[in-house]
């Protein structure tokens, strides 16, 4: 007869995740064991089993929660009404308050995504791919100098996620600059930099260097 899943089943799934995310984050994923997870979130061995086959599973639905959650959350950011700099500055809100509310995941992201099987790994990249095409249209969309090419899309994408997705080093949500005003200083410094015309100058600097 097979076990009746509990109601409260979700609920414990995710605060197993939760509490995996800060250990891994922590302690690296690689250096804890299942008895470090059994400690952290006060359950029996068995009961961590009945809710994720293994460590590597439950490494696999963090990185796939996390990654969908995003896509999901960026992409109804895109759908909404306005300008395009309107819409890459919604968009790069989103992001930056989906990493400020998941930290620990983003560093594990970011450092353990090898540890997964190359199935896995594919699955997440997949998800990963379609992420960075949705800020790349928006990028493109809101770029009215044409600075973005067919050859540079990928270059000035990557480098706004850059901006981004390390914010987990040193960001903090709670500090006086929140995350829609951080999307604002972002968004206002890829696009027009401290110069007055931020293009020229980084041309200028750029032959400069090659001198």
């Amino acid at each position: 007869m097979a076990r009746t899943r509990s109601p409260k089943f979700e609920d414990i799934q995710l605060g197993i995740l939760k509490k995996a995310a800060r250990l891994f984050a922590s302690h690296g994923y690689e250096r804890t064991s299942i008895g470090d997870l059994v400690r952290a979130c006060d359950l029996s061995r068995g009961a961590i089993y009945h809710y994720f086959e293994s460590k590597e599973a439950i490494l696999f639905a963090m990185m796939d929660s996390l990654v969908r959650g995003l896509l999901e959350t960026l992409s109804e950011a895109a759908a909404e009404d306005g300008e395009p700099i309107e819409r890459l500055q919604r968009i790069i809100a989103a992001f930056v308050e989906t990493n400020a509310r998941s930290p620990d995941e983003q560093k594990i992201l970011l450092n353990d995504l090898g540890a997964l099987s190359r199935v896995e790994q594919k699955q997440i990249h997949a998800i990963e791919k379609q992420v960075v095409e949705l800020v790349a249209d928006a990028i493109v969309a809101a770029d009215t100098r044409g600075l973005v090419t067919p050859g540079t899309r990928k270059t000035y994408t990557m480098m706004l996620f850059g901006m981004i997705n390390y914010t987990y080093t040193w960001y903090d949500a709670k500090g006086p600059v929140k995350p829609r005003e951080l999307a604002e200083i972002a968004t206002d410094l890829f696009f027009n930099g401290f110069a007055p015309d931020g293009a020229k100058a980084a041309r200028r600097i750029m032959k400069a260097a090659e001198a």
